[in-house]
């Protein structure tokens, strides 16, 4: 390993990984057992329209969470749309900031505001503290996201809905197998949405699916996924095409399948890592929750520059050019970007936490298709890199 760094890209030789390691690889542990599922698809000749693995898939996402109703669609984003019209939210609604872009896009979707909110800066999630001077006689609704899988303060926020008589809701999409309270994140709130797309922890190539406890909201969340319809040719309210697929369904089942060894991967990893960068103060590694199951997903590091000697972005660009394409999630943050940056020019300003997030947060090659030489390799170049600040910053 040691001549790789001896001859890193940046000083002329080759990079590291002839293959580039990418964040967010899919997980597919048994192909075989997907191929089977896609032909007995193919025999049945049903694809879609709420058929037999899309019902298989629902029932085991119950059964895993203990939540009474899983509505299984066709993306993370339309279940939160599907959600905020099923609960018929209006004006703003409260949300962090520092999330995919995805989350906010689905309340302006709506016609919604969000107004943003900053973090926890121990948690990455929504502080409770700070939500309070955001409410207006306009906000309906507060919509937590579960950063990394590590959970929001689901009582705190829940204390303030019922205090303002607001609506609570939760983007689960990173928090599929990660508990909160002892409880599998899911019943949480009106409602929770996942993503079940390909780069999360149980992948349906493509998917989402909104969970909750409430019977009547459930029924009205599956007449709008599919147009309104309640029978072959009865159409009882306003709806769309938000349906999952018999072949998304298959996918998803098939990750479930393999739901423990993916874990354990992810666990080998993320303790892998953890211990190679050990010896790099300047490279914090996030914590969860001991007392909570996680699904460790995702590396998250937090990169203190001054310590470090480089910044974040000259750290991913070292690590790109030796094929390891590394991400900094959730940069710059929903507020500096489009159409929220021109229509909310100054909410920087009640985002301390947030911005600075944004510029230090890098996260690594994890899931099923790396392995422990490669993670120690990566781990070899971070440390090469700080150590060697002073002569790299010449060269940048």
């Amino acid at each position: 390993m040691k001549h790789c760094l001896d001859d890193l890209a940046l000083f002329g030789g080759p990079p590291c990984f002839s293959e580039p390691l990418h964040v967010g690889r899919p997980n597919l542990l048994k192909p075989h057992q997907l191929r089977t599922r896609i032909d007995e698809i193919l025999d049945r000749r049903w694809f879609t329209n709420n058929g037999p693995y899309v019902e298989e898939f629902e029932q085991r996402i119950v059964q895993h969470l203990g939540v009474s109703h899983c509505v299984a669609v066709c993306s993370g984003t339309v279940a939160l749309q599907i959600l905020i019209r099923a609960l018929e939210l209006t004006g703003e609604v409260i949300v962090p900031s520092f999330t995919f872009v995805a989350t906010a896009h689905a309340l302006k979707w709506q016609g919604l505001t969000p107004v943003f909110c900053d973090i926890d800066p121990g948690t990455h999630n929504l502080d409770p503290d700070r939500i309070r001077s955001h409410i207006t006689s306009r906000t309906s609704a507060i919509l937590g996201v579960h950063l990394w899988g590590r959970p929001c303060d689901v009582d705190a926020l829940g204390q303030l809905g019922e205090q303002y008589g607001l609506e609570v809701l939760f983007d689960a999409a990173h928090a599929f197998g990660c508990s909160y309270g002892g409880r599998m994140i899911g019943s949480n709130g009106r409602a929770e949405v996942f993503s079940f797309h390909a780069t999360k922890f149980v992948n349906a190539i493509e998917g989402g699916a909104i969970t909750t406890n409430d019977a009547e909201l459930a029924g009205r969340l599956r007449l709008m996924r599919n147009f309104g319809f309640s029978g072959y040719d009865q159409v009882e309210s306003v709806g769309t095409n938000g349906k999952m697929n018999e072949f998304s369904a298959a996918m998803g089942l098939t990750c479930l399948d393999s739901l423990d060894a993916i874990l354990e991967i992810n666990r080998r990893n993320d303790r892998l890592y953890r211990d190679c960068l050990s010896d790099v103060p300047s490279l914090s590694s996030i914590e969860y929750p001991k007392t909570e199951r996680q699904n460790r997903q995702y590396v998250v590091l937090e990169v203190d520059p001054d310590a470090a000697g480089l910044s974040r972005d000259q750290l991913l660009k070292l690590l790109t050019a030796e094929n390891v394409l590394a991400r900094r999630y959730f940069y710059p943050g929903c507020h500096r970007m489009e159409p929220y940056r021109s229509l909310y020019p100054d909410a920087g300003r009640s985002l301390r936490v947030t911005e600075a997030l944004a510029d230090r947060v890098l996260l690594l090659p994890t899931g099923t298709s790396i392995g422990d030489d490669q993670i120690e390799i990566v781990g070899q170049i971070l440390s090469f890199c700080i150590d060697h600040a002073v002569e790299i910053r010449r060269l940048l």
